[in-house]
């Protein structure tokens, strides 16, 4: 029997040296011990190098893919990981393709802890709230509880994000440093040590309040992106149940108050109406199950920089889809689609063609935030055409999840990806284009609206919008009509 003691929880490199001189002596899973070194190694009466046999001549190569997985799941807290990849280890030395075998027990337990790391990885990214220490030599503190061991994984993320100050990122496991030119680790610390409540709190509970639209209030999705188990880490946290009481209550309002219609005979009366609800829950988890899907897409590098996918929202029966290019820094802090100032515009200009955002289904051709970080602020990038390619799979997939009657593409970027090929916006608007069986209009992006410099263009461009969205609507009422 053989027994490895890896330094640290995290230790990726001896963990994949171990197993190699392992694999290479042909030492079976069944036979290896795997544990991670005591606070105080004098404990242990050996170390790994009296249990690890010398390395014999030969080698073997693995996927790629394996490397990766292995460096996300030996993150996971399952402490059976370690003897777990070393077991997928032993097994692809002789099955290549075993990786793609997404059915194969060990490949998916391995790509379900990766998974989650990844997921963890994103709250952390998304829940993390600096407060203010001092007022001379000002520091800044979080406190944070991961559930896997991801801190040094998200803290290049912080230092991108936040480079000019000086941070501190407080877990019960370890802590994360920032000087402004590196990254160190500590142990970790009890929540006691962690700062209160800082001056800076009320300014974001503000932010949040404003940006928080009842409208489009999802309860269950919101629960889903912001379990209640990080609230008590989060200024806003205060505000969340009376908001979403506050938006209950306008709903409950709304109905009361809505005007009945006629009763209309149902389309196909014969079809049990338990097939049809069950056919409706299946639709509906579809949208759900893209969105957690897409939570851990790493089909482009946007997502390192990124606070968190930024997902298409609305009903799944929707009619009309808008599809936009990709979530603004705005967009990126909240996690819903056009909530910034292209959001508020889209929103005026909606209800003047007389189309009602709640029932619209609003994506983005790219579901992470590109951009150059200048000082404090992130200023947007134009996703090139690769990541646009990557990302096309989610709209394809939102497609066929929705069926919308219409698909209008907001600038273009949206364009290509929709139609799948460079489209200019002016030589192609105002009429309906068929594309693959959708009905698509193309039209610019409402930020193009909000850079134009002189009042009367703007004016006139944003008449030329409306006209755009009336035409959707339009369509959209002929449709009811054959219907």
């Amino acid at each position: 029997m053989h027994t490895i003691i890896l330094d640290s929880e995290t230790d990726f490199n001896g963990w994949r040296q171990a197993a190699r001189r392992l694999a290479l002596n042909e030492v079976k899973p069944q036979e290896v011990t795997w544990t991670v070194r005591n606070a105080e190694p004098e404990l242990f009466a050996a170390t790994e190098a009296d249990h690890l046999p010398d390395v014999p001549e030969g080698t073997f190569n693995v996927p790629a893919k394996f490397v990766e997985l292995a460096k996300a799941a030996i993150l996971h807290r399952n402490s059976e990981r370690f003897a777990r990849l070393y077991r997928l280890l032993w097994r692809l030395r002789n099955l290549h393709d075993l990786l793609n075998v997404a059915t194969d027990p060990d490949v998916a337990e391995i790509n379900a802890m990766a998974r989650e790391v990844h997921r963890d990885e994103h709250k952390m990214h998304a829940f993390v709230r600096f407060r203010e220490v001092g007022r001379v030599n000002t520091h800044f503190v979080a406190w944070f509880e991961p559930e896997h061991h991801i801190v040094e994984l998200a803290a290049p993320f912080f230092a991108k994000r936040f480079a000019d100050m000086p941070w501190s990122i407080l877990t019960p496991d370890v802590c994360a440093h920032w000087d402004g030119h590196a990254i160190s680790i500590t142990p970790g610390v009890a929540k006691s040590e962690a700062p209160g409540e800082d001056r800076l709190e009320e300014t974001w509970r503000s932010y949040y309040a404003a940006i928080f639209n009842p409208a489009r209030l999802k309860v269950k999705a919101m629960q889903t992106e912001m379990p209640q188990k990080y609230w008590r880490n989060l200024p806003e946290a205060s505000l969340i149940k009376p908001l979403i009481a506050s938006a209950e209550r306008t709903a409950v309002a709304m109905i009361a108050n809505e005007a009945t219609e006629p009763h209309k005979p149902q389309k196909r009366p014969d079809e049990p109406m338990a097939l049809k609800q069950a056919q409706d829950a299946q639709a509906r988890d579809t949208i759900a199950a893209l969105r957690d899907e897409a939570a851990d897409c790493r089909a482009c590098p946007l997502w390192q920089d990124a606070t968190q996918t930024v997902f298409g929202e609305g009903p799944q029966g929707a009619t009309l889809m808008l599809v936009g290019e990709q979530p603004g820094d705005k967009e990126d802090l909240a996690g819903h689609p056009f909530v910034g100032p292209a959001g508020q515009m889209l929103d005026r200009a909606l209800e003047d063609a007389g189309i009602d955002r709640a029932s619209v289904y609003i994506t983005n051709a790219v579901k992470h935030f590109k951009f150059v970080q200048r000082g404090k602020v992130r200023l947007h990038q134009k996703p090139n055409t690769a990541e646009i390619r990557a990302c096309r799979q989610w709209y394809a997939r939102e497609l066929a999840a929705i069926k919308p009657e219409l698909v209008v593409a907001l600038g273009a970027t949206a364009a290509l990806s929709v139609l799948g090929k460079i489209t200019p916006i002016n030589k192609n608007r105002g009429h309906l284009i068929d594309h693959d069986g959708t009905k698509v209009l193309v039209t610019v992006h409402p930020s193009y609206l909000l850079r134009l410099p002189d009042v009367k263009a703007k004016a006139l461009e944003y008449q030329r919008f409306i006209d755009d969205l009336k035409i959707a609507a339009d369509q959209l009422r002929n449709a009811v009509r054959a219907a």
